[in-house]
């Protein structure tokens, strides 16, 4: 079966329930090989202003249409991403490289934030709030923002679609996505099965093509209510500051530089098995991946040999090959930084364990740095590849010192048996997410957001669908 024959395939845009080509067209490459996989359409703003309208038109009904009925379409929209788990994540792989086995647990996390908010439509519940007169009442309700523009990475294309559209649409909300140029086909693949589970044409638009003009559409219109929006720092501050002129609702998911902190008196096994998780999946392309070990003197060489023995288990090689458990960097800049980072920690005193090196094309190998001083690249950017830097501390203070030495704050890891140690250390930790003694902390249930320079909001959890909804108060009175 080729790409183009898996049943979600799709390689147009969609606005308005109506699939689009354009008159000119973007590539889209697999990273594993370089081969043009794809060609999708490149719009713009002409094309942005056009689903903007489609989504005002779609949800004049949709927004008055009961909750139960909401939760069905997206309980429907779940059933058709599982029953389509294995061709979803072989598109997903094709654009952006990530394994197999790692690709198809992705679409089930994407999947799992559609049951989720089906189900959470029909608990958007009011109150009722003691008057201050006897003939009086009063209610207060909640009611969709209004239009939501969305704009997705490329690291994690199918569950930073759902984690904004499936809250957005449970809540009542029309929503316009722009995907990330690099992973289209994901995006594309998961409107057509909103489609096909009875989603209402106009409600979930697809726009690919260039950011900047499909970006400045959204932020200029005042029919866009809300933005959500992935990404890093630097784009979330210029469209914080583009949001300003009609005073837009923002959710953002920006950078980060996650510390994993091993105590002396950390289960060293373990807390190299959660290394391994946080470190290295999708070859270290995640915005909650470890970007700084902290580790105490202590136990610094007993971890790196157990971290060193497990990544030499690890298995660089393209995502469709059953045995690779790393494949390819995103793009070339990609592996430029990491080369950077690691030239630079090892120049600064660091001691190269292992990797260090391109394997081939876009495949890095998995590198270890001992002795890493706090000073080097590596403690102070997000790296954004598949390096482990370790850098030692000295006592409790020192570490949460160092941790917290960073304009960011999305997530932070912990390892300790010290319960009292537990405790104080994450309420010292100036990060919005904490995994103690656990390094898999994405899940639909839980609040997932940074504080900082790392973004506001959150998403999943029952909160998520709160960032979709406005507070309307009404005071009732002759009664």
């Amino acid at each position: 079966m080729t790409l183009q024959t898996l049943p979600p395939y799709r390689d147009r845009a969609l606005i308005g329930g109506e699939w689009i080509s354009g008159t000119a067209t973007t590539d889209v490459h697999d990273p594993a090989t370089g081969a043009i996989i794809a060609q999708v359409p490149a719009l713009g703003a002409e094309e942005a202003d056009r689903a903007i309208a489609a989504a005002e038109r779609a949800q004049i009904a949709w927004r008055a249409r009961p909750a139960i009925e909401r939760a069905d379409l997206l309980h429907a929209w779940h059933a058709l991403v599982l029953c389509h788990k294995d061709a979803l994540a072989a598109i997903l792989t094709a654009e952006q490289g990530k394994p197999l086995a790692e690709a198809a647990g992705e679409i089930a996390y994407a999947a799992s934030f559609v049951r989720w908010f089906a189900e959470e439509a029909r608990r958007i519940d009011g109150e009722i709030i003691p008057a201050p007169r006897s003939n009086q009442r009063v209610l207060v309700w909640k009611e969709p923002v209004g239009v939501v523009a969305a704009i997705t990475p490329w690291n994690f294309p199918a569950a930073m679609v759902t984690r904004k559209v499936a809250p957005a649409l449970a809540a009542g909300c029309a929503v316009i996505l722009k995907p990330a140029p690099e992973t289209p086909l994901t995006a594309l693949a998961l409107a057509g099965l909103a489609e096909e589970a009875g989603i209402p044409a106009g409600l979930f638009n697809v726009v690919t093509g260039d950011a900047q003009a499909i970006g400045g559409a959204f932020m200029k219109s005042p029919v866009v209510r809300k933005l959500s929006f992935t990404g890093s720092t630097a784009v979330g501050q210029m469209l914080y500051a583009q949001a300003a002129p009609t005073l837009k609702r923002l959710s953002l998911e920006l950078g980060g530089n996650a510390p994993f902190l091993v105590f002396e008196d950390a289960d060293i096994e373990a807390a190299a098995d959660g290394a391994i998780l946080g470190k290295f999946r999708n070859a270290g392309q995640t915005c909650v991946c470890v970007n700084r070990f902290l580790v105490h003197d202590k136990v610094h060489d007993a971890f790196v040999e157990a971290l060193a023995a497990r990544m030499d288990r690890l298995v660089v090689g393209p995502g469709t090959h059953p045995q690779s458990t790393i494949g390819p960097l995103i793009n070339q800049r990609a592996v430029t930084k990491v080369e950077q980072h690691v030239a630079d920690a090892v120049a600064r005193g660091g001691k190269l364990v292992t990797g260090g090196a391109l394997d081939h094309d876009l495949f890095f190998t998995p590198t270890l740095i001992a002795d890493v001083p706090a000073d080097a690249i590596i403690a102070r950017e997000e790296t954004f590849g598949p390096v482990a830097g370790i850098i030692r501390f000295s006592d409790e203070a020192d570490a949460i010192r160092m941790a917290n030495d960073t304009e960011f704050g999305l997530a932070a890891y912990v390892y300790t048996r010290d319960i009292g140690r537990a405790m104080r250390v994450s309420g010292a930790l100036e990060y919005g997410m904490i995994g103690l003694n656990e390094a898999a902390i994405s899940t639909e249930v839980a609040p997932f957001g940074g504080i900082k320079a790392s973004g506001q909001g959150r998403e999943g959890s029952r909160h998520g669908i709160q960032e979709y909804l406005e507070l309307k108060y009404v005071m009732m009175g002759g009664l």
